[in-house]
């Protein structure tokens, strides 16, 4: 039986010598191949390695972690966290257009909103879709593997003690920079310097291998602060407590420390918490123990006295007549609240006689006067770097009529800030020494220059502890235990025109324990609703409250062991009780 020859016969007898000619095919194609790879190699090294660096090869930055900011104790105020945020390029993001759902959820971006993206990316190559993401959000994020999608390590600023040391702490940025208060002050000490290294990423943009550090991140300096964390929240909470039962528009409170000048604690209402990025308030920013201006009213009544004795024309038991309780200048007429008739030098403090600081100031020389002033620090800074603080007005004294005088030595005509008035007092305890303010802790000799002779500090200590005696306008900033000294302030404010009749600064400036002072205290309350308005009822219970608990946290020995068990009167109760002074 015949077969007929099979197709690859038939080719095989007309192509005898395919093999070799597929071989030969072979040969050549790798031949040429090979001289590619030499050619590529010897001819157009440098080329190609530019360009893969250019698609693979990135400066990647590194950025530097924020300093802390601590109280004096180490205990932290300011933390930066590392987090991560998520960027895109508009350009790559096409690719993964199919997970665009998945990252919409992960991110909770409004539907569309890629697509927006990518319709109007322009020529940008960097578009951030969300700051500073939780872990766990970053995590899910890269488990997508999106093209053009990437993850940018960052750090977030985060603060224990939230709204209570806002004003003084101050904020960061989105990019952890300071923006207000300390944060801004000292930017320099705290931001550090960033570094940079060279890495491989893939073609989503992923670090897959780190080559080398080219310049290593300097981290910030921690900062030890002058501020107690435990003081400064009693303050805060006892300064909440007097701005929402006296119902006022806003309030400020000073502890300083009378021998060194360091702020163990500033607060203020209203307040914002600087967690909460929603929560900042421009209007609420401004540290305004700092910022914000008053008359200091009868809180500068000492100082008139101060001046008066160190000029020898008075001695605390000097006798002044005061009657009939108003005192005519020119056209203008002073009054005190009632005629106290004849009354010695002390007791034109502890009844705060506007008539009797008058007459001071009208046997003074006016240089006198400003002189006192000046030296412990109205219309001056006070030395504490922080930002916006201000100065406030004293007006030079060959400026000054009898009726501005007369006005000045009890409160009115000259600014000054909480912060100053502290500071003023704190020469008082401190044997007439000025101390510089300072917000970091103090660990050499304090600055100081000498604002008074010791022995008018000393002999104003005993006028201020007058003030708190049943009696003296200052009774409630009594303290269980301790005996302490001040003085009540309340002023009007002015408006346009002249002063309000309804609108009011209540203030107490005060010194503790009086046998060794340790603390300034000033509490402002701004603008008091209802029928209480004076320093003595509204300030002056915030006060004991604040010192209270910041002589038994610093951990100082009661100096009056006789009212030890004496009942604690509370700031709501001390507002319940009728109000004994008013300053016109």
């Amino acid at each position: 039986m015949m077969h007929s020859p099979s197709l690859g016969q038939a080719i095989a007898r007309t192509f005898p010598h395919r093999r070799r000619i597929v071989a030969m095919c072979v040969v050549a194609l790798a031949a040429g191949l090979i001289w590619r790879v030499v050619d590529l190699q010897l001819n157009h090294n440098a080329f190609l390695t530019e360009e893969g660096d250019a698609r693979h090869l990135r400066i990647e930055k590194i950025p530097a972690h924020r300093g802390m900011l601590l109280d004096r104790n180490g205990e932290p105020l300011a933390v930066s966290t590392p987090l991560a945020s998520v960027w895109v390029n508009p350009r790559k993001l096409e690719a993964s257009r199919p997970k665009w759902p998945e990252l919409e959820a992960a991110l909770t971006l409004e539907p569309g909103l890629l697509e927006q993206m990518t319709e109007a990316r322009g020529e940008r190559e960097f578009v951030y879709l969300r700051r500073h993401v939780e872990p766990s959000v970053a995590e899910a994020v890269d488990a997508l593997e999106m093209q053009g999608v990437h993850l940018k390590p960052e750090y977030r600023r985060y603060y224990p003690m939230g709204a209570a040391a806002s004003h003084v702490l101050g904020f960061t940025g989105i990019d952890d920079t300071g923006q207000e208060g300390l944060e801004l002050a000292f930017e320099e000490t705290l931001s550090g310097e960033g570094g940079a290294r060279r890495v491989v990423k893939d073609r989503l943009g992923r670090i897959v291998e780190n080559l080398e550090r080219l310049r290593p991140a300097r981290p910030g300096s921690d900062i030890v602060l002058s501020i107690d964390r435990r003081i400064q929240s009693l303050t805060w909470r006892a300064l909440r407590q007097g701005v929402r039962l006296h119902r006022a528009r806003a309030g400020s409170a000073v502890v300083m420390d009378v021998r060194t000048g360091e702020v163990l604690a500033i607060a203020n209402l209203p307040s914002f918490n600087p967690n909460d990025r929603g929560d900042r308030s421009s209007g609420r920013f401004r540290n305004r123990a700092l910022t914000d201006l008053l008359e200091p009213g009868s809180t500068i009544k000492p100082f008139t006295v101060a001046a008066a004795l160190q000029a020898g024309i008075v001695r605390p038991d000097t006798i002044l007549d005061t009657r009939p309780g108003f005192l005519k200048v020119g056209r203008h007429t002073v009054w005190d609240i009632r005629n106290y008739g004849v009354i010695d030098v002390r007791k034109v403090i502890k009844k705060s006689s506007n008539v009797g600081a008058g007459k001071l100031a009208l046997e003074l020389d006016p240089a006198r006067l400003w002189e006192m002033f000046h030296r412990v620090g109205f219309g001056s800074l006070t030395g504490s770097g922080f930002p916006g603080e201000r100065e406030g007005t004293l007006t030079d004294s060959i400026d000054w009529g009898e009726i501005h005088r007369v006005t000045l030595s009890y409160g009115y005509g000259l600014a000054a800030t909480p912060l100053q008035i502290a500071r003023a007092y704190a020469a008082f305890g401190n044997g007439g020494a000025l101390p510089d303010v300072s917000f970091v802790r103090a660990d050499g000799a304090p600055v100081t220059s000498q604002a008074m002779p010791a022995p008018v500090a000393a002999e104003l200590l005993e006028m201020l502890e007058l003030v708190i005696e049943p009696g003296g306008t200052g009774s409630r900033a009594q303290v269980a235990g301790y005996r302490v000294g001040g003085k009540t302030g309340t002023t009007k404010k002015s408006e346009a025109g002249g002063y309000s009749e309804n609108r009011y600064h209540s203030a107490f400036a005060g010194l503790a324990p009086m046998s060794d002072p340790r603390l300034s205290v000033v509490v402002v309350i701004d603008e008091p609703g209802g029928d209480a308005y004076y320093g003595g009822a509204v300030a002056a219970p915030v006060f004991s409250e604040i010192v209270d608990g910041a002589l038994r946290i610093l951990g100082i020995a009661p100096d009056d062991p006789e009212t030890i068990r004496s009942p604690a009167i509370s700031i709501a109760a001390a507002a319940s009780q009728p109000a004994v002074e008013r300053t016109p």
